[in-house]
């Protein structure tokens, strides 16, 4: 491979190669952490991806997720930005009925972040005490969604001394408009 930029001499440079055949390499500190070759991209160790949408796949082998955990009750409007976790998980017993507000960030709108034809999953924890509530409503970018629920029912109650596992699946079928699956299953 032919070296084709070399800050190696600064701490922690890096070194970009490439050889005949296109494939590309960078290297930092001695360590080879992203190739390029043949359409194909290999990333060592961990990946962070940040930006919007993609037009092909993003096949990673070994995924982590983020979870946010948080010693706080469910109650009023919950803004879940999906930039930030996967997983937001609430540790305190939930203290009313809520909304869950789906957005990119604080910045970004999901419709920003999403092209027509793309999903996301996501799962909210919500601890409960011997009172339980639910989530009653649920929002795209602060506007309201009617879910298809699991079992074809929107779920009445939570689970009293449990915690209660909501998932959303949500997928952007046109310009600001979204269709959210959406799932409650009691653990205890």
């Amino acid at each position: 491979m032919a070296t084709i930029l070399n800050a190696d001499t600064i701490v922690g440079g890096a070194v970009v190669t490439a050889d005949a055949s296109g494939q590309l390499a960078l290297q930092s500190a001695g360590t080879t952490g992203l190739t390029v070759a043949s359409g194909d991209l290999t990333v060592a160790n961990k990946m962070t991806v940040i930006g919007t949408s993609s037009t092909a796949g993003l096949k990673i082998a070994d995924v982590l997720e983020t979870a946010t955990i948080s010693a706080t009750a469910a109650t009023g409007t919950i803004n879940y930005d999906v930039t930030t976790q996967a997983v937001l998980y609430y540790t305190s017993n939930a203290s009313a009925n809520w909304t869950v507000n789906f957005r990119g960030s604080s910045g970004t709108s999901l419709n920003t972040l999403m092209a027509t034809g793309e999903s996301l999953t996501v799962a909210f924890f919500v601890t409960q005490g011997a009172t339980a509530y639910y989530n009653n409503v649920v929002q795209v970018d602060g506007s309201a969604v009617t879910p298809k629920y699991q079992g074809g029912t929107a779920w009445a109650a939570g689970n009293a001394s449990s915690i209660d596992a909501y998932t959303y699946t949500i997928i952007k079928t046109g310009n600001a408009a979204f269709t959210v699956f959406a799932a409650q299953t009691k653990f205890a």
